[in-house]
């Protein structure tokens, strides 16, 4: 019989002892007792890697706004349009729609759904920026700013506003005033129509408007689509100093690209970081760690182990969401302040798109704005980048219409009850806090 490696394993065969099985089996005819695979170092439990290495390195961005990398492809046959436009997180409610989807169980059947609200003031265009293709990709020839820039776009060119001189383009503006700066700026409009490939546009967002305490209005570079070079030189010359809507560039129904940076979390161990498992209980010197970092050789730890680091604050995009709704903000018409971009025509109750109480950490969106489905990355507050869709969609989730029957205005901090003031006040009845206080009369003085 084969000896083992000692006689605790008598009638057992370790792997390394395979060899001789067969030499017993061919001298005296076949081995009868059980052969073991023994391998100390075999995994019991087989599992996917943790963690996507597509979005590694997991650092902070390096940019606090959304950069797009890709613009959507160039038709001529199109008018000029922007392909983007800035937006900011206020918060999420939900709806309730009936579904239009044919073949599907759920069709015409009521459904809830988690919608975001981004605000949306109109951007203010102050420059053009045109490109032209060389061996190495775009090249900017030439860039022209508008005659008057206010005070929240010079403010993003400083680094401390109050203690500076505020003299950002007062030499330039002046280009605009004089006889040669005029033929200047004439023979550079010509240029770009004549060697330029691509156009793109100067925007920055209206931070004033907003309930965010920041002054420093966020610019970027727009790409400006369809028409010809000419066509799309003289809507920018034509757009400068003005006010650009979001319902210019984007449609209801439409799908969308959401870039941005994600929410910050710090410093993160890898069962946070990476969602690896926890080690049993009694592991010495933590559990929430990982236990082997990579074999021996070669000796240095792999870019595809799970370790502790930056959680969040990355920078990411998020394809193909469905805008359910642009809303007007809070208008005049005919005397009359207009709070009804909350109402459908299911639930005719005039109410604006802001909950009772406001959105928390955000306050109340008294501007335009984008709701659209599902959630988007960052905190609230956070600056967003809405790109159109790269893609053409066919397909019957993107092209479907969407009608909503009810949008959910209760207080988002607790569980709110009440859709309006007005149906808090009927319930309730008249209030301590709603009375109107009178101050007591001062007595005469007394002769």
């Amino acid at each position: 019989m084969p000896s083992g490696h000692n006689d605790r394993h008598f009638g057992y065969v370790w792997a390394t002892d395979l060899a001789e099985v067969a030499l017993f089996e061919s001298e005296y005819g076949s081995w009868t007792g059980p052969v073991t695979k023994l391998d100390p170092s075999h995994r019991k439990f087989h599992a996917p890697r943790h963690g996507h290495m597509g979005f590694l390195p997991h650092k902070r961005s390096k940019k606090h706004r959304g950069k797009v990398r890709t613009w959507p492809k160039d038709d001529p046959s199109q008018p000029v349009h922007l392909t983007a436009f800035l937006g900011y997180k206020a918060g999420m409610t939900h709806t309730l729609r009936e579904m239009h989807r044919t073949a599907l169980k759920m069709s015409k059947r009521e459904e809830v759904e988690a919608v975001t609200i981004i605000e949306t003031p109109p951007v203010i265009v102050v420059g053009i920026v045109g490109y032209i293709h060389t061996i190495r990709g775009l090249r900017s020839i030439k860039t022209i700013f508008a005659e008057h820039i206010s005070d929240e776009c010079k403010r993003r060119f400083y680094k401390n506003w109050h203690k500076s001189k505020k003299k950002a383009f007062t030499k330039y503006s002046k280009k605009w005033q004089d006889e040669n700066g005029k033929k200047q700026l004439d023979k550079d409009f010509a240029m770009m129509k004549k060697y330029c490939s691509v156009i793109r546009v100067i925007i920055h967002s209206q931070m004033r408007l907003l309930p965010i305490r920041q002054k420093k209005a966020h610019i970027t570079e727009v790409q400006l689509n369809g028409g010809s070079i000419s066509d799309k030189v003289d809507w920018a010359k034509e757009h400068l100093e003005q006010a650009v809507p979001v319902s210019a560039i984007f449609s209801h129904g439409e799908m969308i690209d959401v870039i941005g940076v994600t929410t910050g979390r710090g410093f993160k161990g890898v069962t946070s970081r990476w969602h690896t498992k926890k080690l049993p209980r009694k592991t010495h010197k933590g559990l929430r760690k990982v236990a082997c970092i990579g074999a021996w050789h070669p000796a240095r730890v792999s870019y595809t182990i799970a370790r502790a680091g930056q959680k969040g604050y990355h920078h990411r995009t998020e394809l193909n969401k469905k805008i359910y709704r642009i809303g007007k903000g809070i208008h005049m018409h005919d005397g009359k302040v207009i709070r009804d971009n909350a109402s459908t025509s299911y639930d005719t109750t005039q109410k604006s798109i802001n909950p009772m109480g406001g959105f928390p950490h955000y306050g109340d969106v008294n501007n335009d704005f984008v709701m659209v489905k599902g959630c988007v990355v960052g905190p609230k507050k956070r600056v967003l980048t809405l790109r159109k869709s790269l893609l053409v969609h066919t397909s019957r989730k993107a092209n479907e219409h969407i009608e909503l029957k009810f949008i959910d205005t209760t207080s988002k901090f607790g569980h709110g009850r009440f859709q309006t003031p007005q149906e808090k006040r009927a319930f309730m009845g008249p209030l301590k806090k709603d009375t109107v206080k009178t101050l007591p009369e001062p007595k005469p003085e007394e002769a």
